[in-house]
């Protein structure tokens, strides 16, 4: 969705650069060159766009569920690891970048969803995912974010990122993770306690073409990673009106459950080892998340999660 929302409004862009309205492209640009820093300072957010009607369909369509563990104080800083990437991140869309999930069950909370830095490159579209409060996944944005003194913020990472979308097959477990620290070093140096998020269900939205490690369409897919930035999964679902062949997500709920805070103290230079030992605590909330709620969402008693 947002893929088709970002080349609607690149092809809006080159529109005004060819037609009669070129000085408002020439306006944006100059206006791009002054805002450029801001998805790197806390995004600029319309309550207004959060709201919309339409974003309430969208959570219904699978329909998506936010699950309220404990308890996140207002008075402290959070940050929030999403797992798993899946295709389409529906659930962390759905339930940080819209109102009223997570401002109902956590109050005094302001999520910020980091998404990669390429994205506010695109005319227009950046304008509205920092609307939708989407921000930076780059370490200066993180650290704005956490660096708020009276609490309040809470930053959610997708940890796996676009790497771990390539294993976004219906049924898979194996999260991306055990090289991404990272994230821990961040909470170490700004004192964020550490929330574990799992979501059940957002692996099932689409089928992916096979592509098991080492095969040639995986070797391809994980250059062309490296070279652009993001993955490239070869992915079907459903159509408008039959149920075979398409791109639009199945009809499957999806249930993101916010586990229990992780207490950090503030280490403004934390040793490898520190994070080690932070990261492997992480692992192990992570996966007791998992296994306490794995049943109530259809999960098989004997699968568990896989790290890599």
């Amino acid at each position: 969705f947002l893929s088709l929302v970002a080349e609607f409004c690149c092809g809006f862009f080159v529109i005004l650069i060819l037609g009669n309205f070129w000085f408002l492209a020439v306006l944006y640009l100059l206006w791009l060159y002054l805002d450029w820093g801001t998805p790197c300072a806390g995004g600029r957010r319309s309550q207004w766009v959060r709201s919309w009607t339409v974003w309430k369909y969208f959570r219904e369509y699978f329909p998506i569920h936010l699950i309220k563990t404990s308890e996140l104080n207002p008075n402290h800083n959070y940050l929030l690891g999403f797992h798993p990437h899946g295709v389409l991140v529906a659930g962390a869309f759905g339930n940080f970048c819209t109102d009223p999930p997570f401002k109902n069950l956590f109050p005094g909370l302001t999520p910020y969803l980091h998404i990669m830095p390429i994205w506010f490159g695109c005319p227009f579209f950046r304008e509205y995912i920092m609307s939708a409060g989407m921000v930076s996944a780059s370490k200066e944005s993180v650290s704005h974010v956490l660096n708020n003194e009276g609490g309040g913020h809470a930053s959610v990472i997708v940890i796996g990122g676009a790497e771990e979308s390539l294993n976004a097959h219906p049924g898979s477990l194996t999260l991306n993770i055990l090289k991404r620290k990272g994230f821990i070093k961040m909470a170490l140096k700004h004192g964020a306690h550490l929330v574990p998020v799992f979501s059940f269900g957002e692996n099932e939205l689409f089928k992916q073409v096979a592509n098991p490690k080492g095969s040639r369409l995986r070797n391809v897919q994980e250059r062309l990673q490296k070279i652009m930035g993001f993955a490239l999964p070869l992915f079907h679902a459903r159509g408008v009106f039959q149920y075979s062949f398409g791109l639009i997500p199945y009809r499957q709920p999806i249930h993101t459950v916010v586990g229990s805070p992780i207490p950090v103290k503030q280490n403004l230079n934390p040793t490898t080892e520190e994070i080690d030992q932070l990261h492997a605590l992480y692992l192990q909330k992570l996966k007791k998340l998992f296994e306490e709620h794995k049943s109530n969402y259809g999960i098989p008693a004997h699968k568990s999660l896989i790290f890599e």
